[in-house]
């Protein structure tokens, strides 16, 4: 973690990440980049559907290689990177045909590593196998939800999912939510924990970076005036008035469940998460 001096009231408790020592280059290789216009909480329509999102500073996207379709390859990492698009660090990674790929880098790994995509890859950081041939206990991260659907779970920096059980033609797999869920057999996952875990350790310190970042201010219910929001108005400080919080629509909020209550999925969740 990286410390500031407290200079300024921004400064006192804002903590950051320490790149020096880790990142091996700033700038990113150019073909594999391009530019984005973000939809800073707008539809197709322009309007507002997301709240608390716009402005920030300008991203250059890095296209990062969530198939994993080149298998039996060797590859070499070649860098370590960071990309402000996602929380965890990505390696641009050499495979021996001589094509350039960018992926999330796991724990552990440096430049120079090697790491390979193949039914019978060794069980180690940044390897990637079938669920069926991953041992129960194992830490992995970048898993699919369905066989060559792409990586669609544990991207984000410091996570990772545990392999708790294999039975017929599914793996049962813990995530980092707590829930437990059934995925095919045959879909594939990378091995190890994503890079950066002390990132949710990372103390903002101040709003203009926040604004940085592309969030936007959130204004409480009760500071508004009656008629924009249900919990508006009222003489001085005052509570809700009314059985539960609501949002700006009238919603309920704060541990009013969303989900689906008969989607897809849920055959295949074996065990809920946890409330916190």
């Amino acid at each position: 973690m990286k410390f500031y001096k407290p200079t300024t009231p921004g400064q006192r408790k804002k903590t950051g990440i320490m790149f020096r020592g880790v990142l091996t280059t700033k700038d990113p290789l150019k073909k594999l980049t391009k530019g984005v216009k973000r939809a800073v909480g707008r539809n197709s329509a322009g309007r507002i559907t997301v709240r608390h999102k716009g402005a920030g500073a300008k991203r250059l996207y890095r296209e990062i290689d969530f198939k994993y379709n080149k298998k039996e390859i060797p590859a070499v990492i070649k860098t370590i990177e960071y990309d402000p698009n996602r929380s965890g660090f990505i390696s641009l990674i050499a495979y021996a045909d001589g094509e350039k790929r960018y992926v999330l880098l796991p724990v552990g790994l440096k430049s120079g590593d090697k790491i390979i995509t193949s039914e019978k890859a060794e069980l180690k950081a940044g390897n990637r196998l079938p669920l069926k041939n991953i041992p129960v206990g194992t830490f992995v991260y970048n898993l699919e939800l369905k066989p060559s659907g792409g990586a669609k779970l544990c991207r984000s920096a410091g996570n990772y999912a545990e392999i708790v059980a294999h039975e017929k033609e599914y793996a049962s797999v813990k995530l980092p939510s707590t829930e437990i869920r059934k995925i095919p057999e045959k879909a594939w996952a990378s091995i190890g924990q994503v890079s950066k875990e002390e990132h949710r350790l990372v103390r903002i310190g101040k709003a203009g970076r926040s604004r940085w970042l592309g969030i936007r201010p959130t204004v409480r219910g009760s500071a508004m005036n009656p008629v924009d929001h249900p919990l508006g108005g009222g003489e001085g400080r005052s509570g809700a008035g009314m059985r539960r919080p609501k949002n700006l629509w009238g919603k309920g909020v704060r541990g009013v469940k969303t989900r689906k209550r008969k989607k897809y999925s849920d055959i295949f969740i074996i065990s809920r998460r946890k409330k916190k």
